[in-house]
């Protein structure tokens, strides 16, 4: 699973890890995660993230 990184505030989404705080399970792809989820350092929405090569 790819890692997603925010780019406003640069925090990287890694499914590995989830974002239990948020009721992300660990091992839940980033497509997956709810539309409403937003990044826990900034507050932006998933449309402000990209796809880490």
């Amino acid at each position: 699973m790819s890692k997603w990184a925010c780019v406003v505030c640069g925090y990287v989404y890694d499914p590995a890890q989830g974002d239990p705080d948020s009721g992300v399970v660990p091992g839940t792809a980033y497509e997956d995660i709810p539309e409403d989820w937003v990044c826990p350092l900034c507050g932006v929405g998933k449309d402000q993230f990209e796809k880490e090569n």
